[in-house]
């Protein structure tokens, strides 16, 4: 039997997926070994156009997707919900819940995450044991300094940076 969130709510992993990489992949595919529906935030998506979030919020979006359906995760078992970020660690919890439908564990391998959603007491956290030692900073130094990145991403990833999704400058 599946051990499943609170009242079987949907698990909750929140990321910035700048980009989505291989890690990323993997840690969805363990969630959804336990749980039945995953709602995947996609962190911070405003910002854009700077060396820590290159990409915008829409490019991540469809990174994110075109990563899941190669990694022929069914559309059925999730959703992809952009989150705006806000300038308040003690209230972010709260004001993710405020933009979500309602969600039991979160998913996590933040350990500021993990702290916030333990402070606010009303979700159980539970943490991802990345397997795959990737991170996105990693992925986007290879990339500014034209190292070889593609292996650390999935193809549909690298495809997609590389026609279609060059990073977004930053606003005037």
């Amino acid at each position: 039997m599946k051990k499943t969130s609170p009242k079987n709510l949907p698990a909750l992993y929140i990321g910035r997926f700048q980009p989505p990489h291989l890690g990323h992949i993997d840690a969805i595919k363990q969630i959804l070994r336990k749980e039945k529906f995953l709602i995947i935030g996609i962190g911070s998506a405003q910002y854009f156009g700077t060396q820590n979030n290159p990409f915008t919020g829409s490019q991540r979006y469809s990174m994110l997707t075109a990563a899941l359906q190669e990694a022929k995760i069914p559309q059925s078992k999730y959703t992809i919900i952009p989150i705006p970020n806000i300038e308040d660690y003690a209230g972010w919890p709260n004001y993710v819940d405020s933009l979500l439908p309602p969600y039991g564990l979160v998913y996590t391998g933040s350990a500021i995450v993990k702290k916030l959603y333990e402070n606010q007491g009303k979700h159980k956290i539970k943490p991802i044991k990345f397997r795959k030692k990737i991170s996105g900073t990693l992925v986007r130094e290879k990339i500014m300094k034209k190292e070889n990145w593609e292996t650390l991403v999935p193809k549909s990833v690298a495809k997609l940076i590389k026609k279609n999704l060059a990073p977004a400058a930053p606003a005037n």
